[in-house]
């Protein structure tokens, strides 16, 4: 999902926005042929993701640029861990610095936070899943770092699945004088065999009408927990259970453990909190001079 052209549209399209006629300050104030070697420090623990970003950020701004990964995405790391170290033209790499940053902030606060929701319901056979409620033009970036944080991937887009919602069913059912089942059985009949129907119900007593539609999955809108638990009694594995609405880290547990199938928590993307990264000057050099100036920072990582 996550293709090198998705990955370099996102960057090309914030490395413009950062810097549409140049860099002015450290065109000003940094000699051409300056030389510095960086590290990307971890500033809380957390998971790591973006390596295909920060790849791409420092390649797109200056080819020159070296990045070696110390950690993989994916992987937990402590306080103070050195995730990567750049190395190349001074000018380059803080052109890059904050672009790199921003996007790397926010991917791996979307897996670290994804990592605790799942570590909670690790003990139950339910997947945590994230929704569309994404940063537009972000949204590939998000789910990768989902994906790192272990979680999984609901629909990309709305041209992926066929997902009927209140408002949907209620347009619907005035096309069919009230019948529901009726309506998913006409929508299921025009659809191909790969392609996913699932139904958003929000009381108990609509469960066994979209069933007979012949829907894949039945979401349970704003549940109790043990209305979570009646229903999934009743879908009886008719198709997937998935929970939504109310879902946050003091929750998720119980939820999971009433027997739902899939969790879709909104939170994973729409009110994450950035990880807190910096990317710290090791060194600088004149080219071709073996002095070393700037700021200390620990040392890098064995790859």
């Amino acid at each position: 999902m996550l293709t090198p052209q998705i990955v370099d549209d996102v960057v090309s399209r914030a490395l413009a926005e950062d810097a549409p006629w140049g860099d002015i300050t450290s065109e000003l104030l940094i000699p051409a042929e300056a030389q510095v070697e960086a590290t990307l420090d971890a500033r809380e623990p957390g998971v790591f993701s973006g390596t295909a970003v920060l790849l791409a950020t420092m390649r797109l701004v200056d080819p020159a640029i070296r990045t070696t990964m110390h950690v993989a995405d994916g992987e937990s790391f402590a306080a103070g861990a050195v995730l990567a170290t750049v190395s190349g033209p001074a000018r380059s790499v803080l052109r890059a610095e904050r672009v790199a940053l921003n996007l790397l902030q926010r991917m791996s606060g979307i897996a670290t936070l994804t990592a605790r929701y799942v570590a909670l319901v690790a003990h139950t056979d339910a997947r945590i899943v994230d929704t569309r409620k994404t940063t537009p033009g972000l949204r590939a970036l998000e789910r990768q770092a989902v994906r790192d944080g272990g979680g999984h991937n609901h629909r990309f887009s709305l041209s992926d699945a066929v997902m009927a919602k209140d408002n949907h069913l209620a347009v619907l059912a005035a096309q069919h004088d009230g019948d529901v089942t009726a309506a998913l059985k006409a929508v299921r009949a025009q659809l191909s065999h790969t392609t996913h129907l699932e139904v958003e119900v929000d009381r108990l007593d609509q469960i066994e009408a979209v069933l007979a539609g012949g829907v894949d999955t039945i979401m349970l809108d704003n549940f109790s927990l043990d209305d979570l638990r009646t229903g999934v009694a009743q879908v009886a594995g008719r198709a997937l259970v998935e929970a939504s609405g109310g879902v946050n880290l003091d929750t998720v547990r119980a939820i999971a453990e009433t027997g739902v199938d899939v969790i879709s928590v909104g939170a994973l993307t729409h009110s994450v909190r950035a990880l807190d990264l910096g990317l710290d000057v090791a060194f600088a050099a004149a080219s071709g001079s073996p002095a070393t100036a700037g700021v200390a920072s620990a040392p890098a990582a064995t790859p």
